[in-house]
């Protein structure tokens, strides 16, 4: 590169940097002051997870709930629904995706969770059911803050959304029982159903969903494309932010206690999943660039790889094992290390 394209390159990257709202620029630091908060709320308050677990949408606290749905309302308003009809030979990038979510990320945390946490059974488990449950929620704030393709996103994260019905509960079964019984291993068992997947995802993802489309098309025939797309849109996709920030002071405040008693375990769980994400977002992404697809693209195939989906992962640990189980605790832990390595 020239020192004129370095200038150049530099120059833009500025000025990219000075449009971003000062949510935006310092999201990282915002995030880990979140989960600090959120440690220190719980630790504080050790009663604050009985309060939030009594109140619940589906096997999810509603403090949780109201999060999610605040966070991904927003973004979902933003997707261009009009113009997904432009993706009917997006086949080569569906399948790519098909590939990295539900072959090798899943391999990938398996292996994982056997090679760092052979002997620590609760926390493995509890790896391997973040690794089969494909993120449909954070993805499309880090997709969005990436400059990746929305409206590719859009259509993965509800791909994603059928296959978690389809195929969550099978690979459960293979990857916690038949697996590990095939070479001898100790074996664990998850008691979530293909309804109670599906329940989740109508919950989480087709609540938001249906207004976020509801929601830009009433507008634009109302007010014109021009002042929803340039001005409506971009100041409702500021609040997904505060909703991501709040989710996460709620989520760490309910595992705080634990989180403080057992920093030893919390960095034991740490490392899997910290090779996982690095390992998961590189790897799809030199798959993606070698194979031809655009900046955009390749990024968004890279985020929804290596992202997964906590809420999901969360609700299925503690409705099998318990609000207390290490299963939990592991499940916890995972966006503690998504977060910063996804947003770095």
């Amino acid at each position: 590169m020239t020192a004129t394209q370095s200038k150049s390159a530099a120059g833009q990257t500025n000025a990219v940097f000075q449009r971003l709202s000062l949510l935006d620029r310092f999201l990282p630091l915002w995030i880990v002051l979140a989960m600090a908060a959120g440690v220190i709320i719980g630790a504080i308050f050790p009663d604050i997870q009985d309060a939030f677990d009594s109140l619940r949408i589906d096997t999810v606290s509603f403090p949780i709930a109201v999060g999610l749905l605040w966070m991904m309302y927003p973004v979902l308003a933003k997707v261009k629904y009009e113009e997904l009809s432009n993706l009917r030979g997006q086949g080569r990038l569906f399948g790519v995706s098909i590939l990295q979510n539900w072959i090798i990320g899943p391999a990938l945390m398996f292996a994982l969770a056997w090679l760092f946490l052979a002997d620590y059974p609760e926390y493995r488990t509890g790896l391997i059911i973040v690794g089969l449950a494909r993120c449909i929620a954070m993805v499309l704030i880090w997709n969005m803050l990436a400059g990746g393709n929305n409206e590719d996103c859009a259509v993965l994260v509800a791909l994603n959304s059928v296959f978690q019905i389809i195929m969550y509960s099978p690979l459960a079964y293979f990857y916690l029982r038949f697996l590990p019984e095939l070479f001898g291993a100790d074996t664990a068992e998850v008691g979530v159903t293909m309804g109670d997947i599906a329940k989740s995802v109508l919950i989480f993802l087709g609540v938001p969903l249906a207004a976020g489309v509801i929601t830009r098309f009433a507008l634009i025939k109302r007010r014109g494309r021009t002042w929803y797309d340039g001005e409506f849109a971009p100041r409702l996709g500021r609040t997904a932010i505060i909703g991501l920030l709040f989710t996460i002071v709620v989520m760490f405040s309910m595992q705080g206690e634990k989180i403080v008693d057992n920093p030893v375990d919390v960095l034991r769980i740490a490392l899997p999943l910290l090779v996982y994400f690095g390992v998961m977002f590189a790897l799809s992404f030199y798959m993606s660039h070698r194979l031809g697809f655009r900046y955009d693209e390749s990024a968004t195939l890279s985020f929804t790889a290596a992202s997964n989906n906590f809420e999901l992962a969360i609700a299925v640990a503690v409705g099998a094992f318990g609000i207390a189980s290490g299963e939990a605790l592991a499940t916890v832990v995972g966006p503690l290390i998504e977060v910063p390595v996804l947003i770095g």
